[in-house]
């Protein structure tokens, strides 16, 4: 199957994109946009992490559950917003979190590009989901894919630091080489946590096993 995606992706994802599996994902998502279902994010969006983030560049992985449900807010980088979206809470505690560790004044803008752009993959475990209804596309075979990329970056590079935040992503460390990679698990950011995101760090600490490798920190 033909599937725009940046170029380093395809190559390590084409046998995925083949499988039935994935064409069952396609078949489902055509028929939910005949039936005039609004689906987030839009279609040239739903690769957007991969494309923000090449295979190779990859330093970081920060993965999301599903995108966000609520018109204008999911662009295809977990947690993230785009420009002038009000950011929603979970996102709203990370920044508390950044300010508290890095002392990093809250952005003006929700987007998190900036981070994609520096090696930060924004991974989506679920890729997409119909407006207003959370967790509706979670069944379709996005884990499955998403499980193949997670393990295909854990396989073929070295040295990422994977940041699992909640049980959902804490529950993705058994497909990661622990011996290869770095993982750092906290509770979800989520106001649900009721606080317990905080405190955990996560930025300072994955600067400092960043320049431990020789790898240029994150800018967050």
């Amino acid at each position: 199957m033909d599937v725009k995606i940046d170029e380093s992706w395809r190559r390590e994802l084409q046998e995925e994109f083949d499988k039935e599996y994935f064409s069952k994902i396609v078949g489902f998502l055509k028929k939910e946009m005949e039936s005039h279902v609004v689906i987030y994010p839009k279609g040239n969006l739903i690769f957007n992490a991969f494309n923000s983030t090449p295979f190779d560049k990859v330093k970081v992985v920060i993965i999301g559950q599903d995108p966000y449900h609520n018109p204008g807010q999911a662009h295809g980088l977990s947690f993230s917003v785009p420009d002038g979206i009000k950011p929603p809470p979970s996102l709203v505690n990370i920044f508390k979190e950044l300010k508290t560790d890095l002392g990093v004044d809250t952005p003006q803008s929700g987007s998190l590009e900036r981070w994609a752009e520096q090696g930060v993959f924004l991974l989506n475990a679920v890729l997409t989901v119909r407006a207003g209804s959370p967790a509706s596309h979670g069944n379709i075979g996005w884990i499955q894919f998403t499980d193949a990329v997670i393990k295909r970056l854990s396989d073929k590079r070295e040295g990422i630091v994977f940041l699992l935040w909640g049980n959902f992503a804490k529950g993705k460390r058994s497909i990661i080489d622990t011996n290869r990679h770095f993982v750092l698990e906290a509770a979800h950011p989520s106001p649900l946590a009721q606080g317990a995101f905080f405190g955990c760090r996560h930025f300072s600490r994955t600067n400092a096993i960043l320049e431990a490798q020789g790898k240029a920190p994150i800018n967050w």
